[in-house]
């Protein structure tokens, strides 16, 4: 094996988008569980998982994600909230019952601390002032006083919260951020506890004035131990979780 199968072949073996395809495609009763659990309009509902699947396990952004979780936005389209290139979802997710369409969730997750000091925007200047301006009115509605730029610090995380808004507050959407954090991956040096966690969100949040918003019941943290997924990680229902490029 040459060096760089070595290294592919490492690189299957931890970090969030391998965990998170466990998660989703072999360990759905330990995913659904923290969803349910932290959500009562859940309980006692069934998720249906719609991305990442294989054989692509394809991260949808602009007006596919949407198309993904089957709903429309009636009043604010997409296009005129944010500019093309938005945010890449690491999961979706939707439920639905006999009457109606249950929530949506869009889910991000992260295996170390690091990965939340997410770059500024790299958009050009035109799509920027549309995204300052989406930012803006998402930071009025929420009444933050951050203490950073949105469009320059923990963009990812600020991006994110501005399409909930987009979807809940702006289009009457049961819409729910979900921030999946998971515990025990050594091999990218990620946090063994709750309170690890805990305590790099607290700081990110301050700085972002967000602590206790309007749309806080709408934004969970969800913390899953690898511990719980490894005995998942060998089944055979669990698929080839790094699909060859071009698929």
């Amino acid at each position: 094996m040459t060096s760089a199968e070595e290294m592919k072949t490492e690189q299957k073996e931890y970090g969030s988008q391998y965990w998170l395809r466990i998660a989703v495609n072999a360990a759905r009763s330990v995913i659904d569980r923290k969803i349910t659990d932290s959500i009562a309009d859940v309980s006692g509902k069934q998720i249906e998982w719609v991305s990442p699947l294989p054989p692509n396990f394809s991260e949808y952004h602009d007006q596919e994600f949407l198309d993904k979780l089957q709903i429309t936005l009636p009043r604010m389209p997409l296009s005129k909230f944010w500019p093309k290139g938005g945010p890449h979802w690491d999961a979706l997710a939707r439920t639905k019952t006999s009457t109606k369409k249950g929530p949506v969730f869009l889910c991000e997750a992260k295996a170390h601390i690091s990965e939340i000091n997410s770059p500024e925007s790299g958009a050009s200047p035109k799509s920027l002032r549309q995204i300052a301006k989406s930012l803006n009115e998402t930071l009025a509605f929420l009444g933050a006083d951050p203490i950073v730029d949105w469009t320059r610090t923990f963009f990812q995380y600020t991006n994110r919260i501005a399409h909930l808004y987009l979807l809940r507050q702006l289009n009457g959407i049961d819409a729910y951020l979900v921030n999946i954090y998971f515990l025990n991956d050594t091999t990218m040096q990620g946090p063994s506890s709750i309170a690890e966690w805990k305590g790099a969100l607290t700081l990110l949040k301050t700085h972002l004035g967000i602590t206790r918003t309007k749309l806080s019941p709408f934004m969970k943290d969800l913390f899953i131990d690898i511990e719980d997924l490894k005995r998942f990680s060998n089944n055979t229902l669990a698929p080839d979780l790094y699909p060859q490029e071009g698929m």
